[in-house]
Formats: C-alpha cells, structure tokens, sequence
C-alpha cells in the first residue's frame, strides 16, 4: 500500500473517491473541509494499493508541536474513508502505510475519530479492528441522541404535548438568506446569553458552505407572518438527517415552536427514505459531563445514544500490525 500526500491537485480525485466511499460524507469533501484550512496543517493522505487502485483516504491534520495527527481536528469526524471493495486487509495495509508516512516526519500519536455507523451506506468498521489490534486508548465518548426513522418508536415519541392554540399560525419555511440571519441571531443570543459562548461557525462561514452545499445543509424555521421564532439548520447525508443547530427566541420557547418543528422534521427525514435522524450530542468536556436535560429533551422525540468516540493510538504500534 502506497501512502500519497494530499495536494489541491488531488481535490477532484479526492472528492470523487468520498462521493462512492461506504462512509463519507459531504463534511469529508475538499469544498467542506478546507473552509477553514487557514487554521489547520494538513496532513492528509490518499492510499493506492499495489496495482494503483485508490482504496482509501485519510483526511488529517498535524500537529508538529505536540508531535501529533488528527483525523481530523476541525471536524466532527474523521478517520480512514473506505472504499466499496476494501477489506480488513487492505485497511491494516493503509494503517501501517500511514504510520510510516508520519513516522518519517517525526510524528508518535495519532488521534483518530472513525465516522459513526450512522453515516455508513455499507458495513465500514474495519478501522475499529486495527485500532484495538494496536491497543489504541479511547480518550473522548461523546453521546448523541439518534432516531431510527421507521421505527414505531420515533413514530410515537412526540411525548410533550404541543399547545395546539400556541401553535396556530406558525408556518414551516426552509431556508434563505434572509431567514438564516435571523435564525442565525436567535443562534448567537441563546448561546451567549445561556452558556456564554458562541456559534462554532460564523454566519458567514455557514452561509459559504450552505451555497456550496445546498442540498445538503439546509434550513428549516418555524415562522408567524415570516418571523422566525425557532429553527433546525441541518446537515444532511445519504442515511442521516443530522442537527447541527437547533434553537428557539423567547417567543419560540414559550409556544414550543421547536416541538412542533421537530415533529415535522421527523416526517420529512421520513419520506425523504433517510434511516436516521440525529440530534447531536448533549455532552461536553470530550463526553465527561453530560447535560440530562438536553439528553432528555432529544429522548423525548425518540433518540437515544449513539457515541461518537475518538482514539488515540502510538504510530509505532500502528507500523507493526
């Protein structure tokens, strides 16, 4: 197994292979990635087996001072994109392959965030495998809240009762510029005002990437008369309707707009034939504190956990397996 370095060149190839991988997604994309490349040191590689066959990426960044990889430090999720006929073999191979590449530059750890099952569109945990087999620590378990859509579970989890008379007149309304500036300051006053931080994305980061990717992130807003009172910006792939932001203003709050948004969003996620909708973790502290009143707010709908873990293995166990 060959390990080459990824350059811009290499973009379309790159954003190709993600496109029929068993666990990409658009967030793996060169066009999402690299949003923010300006504060990240690219360490990415693109695997060819013996026969040139690209069988493998590994979307990475450095970390030359603490002598440590990421895959990926800007993302939520990384780890070794596969391709459809990679096997456990080949996977050991890009493993041994990378370490080697790392090696040679003077790297000893690398922390590593395999993609959920959740965004899978076949079986893709050989990683998971390899990782154990190089006795790799898992360091961070973050808990999300995730619906399997056709399941009678989620289709009769709406437990909190939405005043019906505090709803009328809300109207569900997806996406434009305008209803993201709005939505996007109800964003910034929840956070700063409840727990004194801001939105990972600015509103322009977030406006780029939606124009980038508009099928893909999406908006949906609880309006009265074309005043957003709650909405759900969602990242959306092949399997997974995925909440990135969800939030109501005062007035949202008080009708309960973002149950009555949600329990449309679950219909939608639902005929649109996606296999999971998932709200997002409801830890903090890389999973050691969780918030219970968030969790139950999500389980409420009909989530419960799915982890999204991060391991941190020794390069030089990775070049022996």
């Amino acid at each position: 197994m060959k390990a080459l370095p990824y350059t811009p060149e290499l973009a379309p190839a790159w954003n190709a292979f993600v496109r029929t991988s068993r666990n990409g997604t658009f967030l793996l994309d060169r066009n999402f990635m690299d949003y923010h490349s300006d504060r990240f040191k690219d360490g990415s590689l693109l695997f060819y087996t013996a026969n040139d066959q690209l069988t493998a990426v590994l979307p990475a960044n450095l970390k030359p001072e603490q002598k440590l990889v990421q895959s990926h430090g800007g993302l939520t999720y990384g780890g070794l994109l596969l391709s459809q006929t990679a096997t456990l073999t080949d996977v050991r191979d890009a493993f041994v392959a990378a370490a080697e590449h790392y090696a040679a530059q003077g790297y000893e750890r690398l922390a590593y965030k395999p993609v959920p099952a959740i965004y899978h569109t076949y079986p893709a945990e050989e990683d998971l495998y390899w990782l154990f087999r190089a006795q790799a620590v898992l360091t961070e378990r973050t808990v999300s809240s995730t619906i399997l859509l056709n399941s009678p579970l989620a289709q009769a989890l709406w437990h909190r009762k939405t005043k019906k008379k505090a709803c009328e007149g809300l109207t569900l309304e997806t996406g434009n510029a305008t209803l993201l500036r709005d939505f996007w300051a109800i964003v910034d006053d929840v956070l700063s005002s409840r727990h004194h931080t801001h939105p990972v994305h600015t509103l322009a980061e977030i406006s780029l990437l939606s124009r980038r990717f508009p099928d893909s992130i999406r908006l949906f807003t609880a309006t009265d008369q074309g005043r957003v009172v709650a909405g759900c910006l969602a990242f959306i792939t092949e399997t997974t309707f995925h909440v990135q932001y969800m939030e109501a203003g005062d007035e949202g709050r008080r009708r309960r707009a973002l149950d009555w948004l949600m329990a449309r969003l679950i219909g939608l996620a639902r005929d649109a034939g996606l296999r999971f909708l998932d709200f997002g973790i409801s830890t903090e502290d890389g999973g050691r504190f969780l918030n219970e009143g968030l969790a139950y707010q999500k389980e409420g709908f009909g989530g419960r956990a799915i982890c999204y873990d991060t391991y941190e293995a020794e390069i030089p166990k990775l070049m022996t397996l």
